[in-house]
């Protein structure tokens, strides 16, 4: 075998990674079960003639050394070393991210372009509705900007409408954003995205794939990109999107590994919104600014972030009044007009409040009204 590089280490896991058939749960148990380094399995000769592994695994491993792409793998380091902003990430790299360890076949090798260290970031995926109406767009938009001023990375997957929104907004502080794609680190899909993609690499942000460059953009590529986005975020935010949106797969994909999900309420008479009510009755948390995120992550927050001074006194002016609120609730029914008289608050934001308290178990409603409940 000819490879055009010295990179032995990188080059072995590239080599395991075009071998058809084999996925990478396959060759990780491989490499756990007898220890072995990747150059190992995949170069080292003395491996195949000694008694470190079974007879019959020696021969499988002889067939499938056959089976490596020389050219993916010369391809691939050929783009590496195309530019400085080119990487090529194993598990052997100080930015891997920890969360695909949660995967049960984590990708081998990652592709990425921009500043890799986005990946060691505290991050939150904003997923949602290629099909988004102005406000989801601009609510995408508001939530990765002020996510993105506390010190979060926001990480989505380059798609038109929600994606695109959310890495615009994350780009306006320090670049934080990464976009997982579903192609080629070298393709991105859709075309139209092309200027947003260079905008996020020039302004400090990351592409990532774990598809060799050149691979076109195929329908299941995306399942499994969208894997990778709910297994590296502390959790999901889904701003809009259908009953049978691609986006739940993501959100689902994030509750099964533990992680948070989080959704913003709308219309009920909007289709595009159906999907995130549906989450909220499955117990997703039901969110309407980002303060209650970053509630949520303050524990993996760094300190030398947090929001903007004004949004931290408008977040205590915030919670003086809910607080009201919820005092304005008795333990009898309390009709909502009583409710926000009492509070001093407009119907449209009792209302939400509300709708919050209510899944948190704090109020129920009732016929004429809401009920105080626990004794809160």
């Amino acid at each position: 075998m000819h490879f055009s590089s010295h990179y032995s280490s990188l080059t072995a896991w590239l080599a395991m990674a075009t071998v058809p058939k084999m996925s990478p749960q396959k060759w990780h148990r491989m490499l756990s079960a007898y220890s072995l380094s990747a150059e190992d399995i995949m170069f080292n000769q003395q491996v195949l003639s000694s008694d470190v592994i079974s007879e019959p695994v020696r021969t499988a491993l002889a067939t499938l050394r056959q089976h490596i792409d020389i050219t993916a793998v010369n391809q691939a380091i050929n783009w590496l070393e195309q530019s400085e902003q080119h990487h090529i990430l194993t598990c052997e790299h100080a930015h891997w991210p920890t969360g695909f360890s949660l995967l049960s076949s984590p990708p081998l090798v990652l592709f990425a372009v921009g500043n890799v260290s986005r990946l060691s970031d505290t991050q939150i995926a904003i997923v949602g509705s290629r099909r988004a109406t102005f406000s989801g767009l601009q609510h995408a938009e508001m939530f990765a900007t002020q996510l993105a001023q506390a010190g979060i990375t926001i990480t989505s997957g380059l798609a038109t409408g929600i994606d695109s929104a959310a890495h615009k907004g994350a780009m306006s502080f320090e670049g934080r954003t990464i976009a997982f794609l579903g192609t080629g680190a070298d393709i991105i899909y859709p075309r139209r995205n092309h200027s947003l993609a260079r905008h996020i690499v020039e302004g400090g942000g990351l592409i990532a794939s774990e598809f060799f460059p050149g691979t076109p953009a195929k329908r299941f590529h995306f399942p499994q990109r969208n894997r990778l986005i709910a297994s590296v975020a502390a959790g999901t935010l889904v701003v809009e999107a259908s009953l049978k949106s691609g986006t739940l797969i993501t959100a689902n994909l994030a509750a099964n590994m533990g992680r948070d999900v989080f959704a913003v309420p709308g219309n009920i008479s909007n289709s595009q919104t159906s999907g995130c009510h549906a989450l909220i009755q499955q117990g997703a948390k039901l969110v309407i600014s980002a303060e209650h995120i970053i509630e949520e992550l303050s524990p993996q927050v760094s300190t030398a972030h947090g929001l903007p001074e004004t949004s931290q006194q408008k977040s205590k002016e915030q919670n003086l009044a809910t607080d009201k609120l919820l005092d304005s609730v008795e333990l009898d029914v309390t009709g909502v007009d009583i409710i926000a008289e009492r509070s001093a608050l407009p119907i449209s934001v009792v209302m939400a409040t509300l709708l919050e308290y209510e899944l948190r178990g704090l109020v129920a409603a009732v016929p004429g009204g809401y009920v105080k409940l626990r004794g809160k």
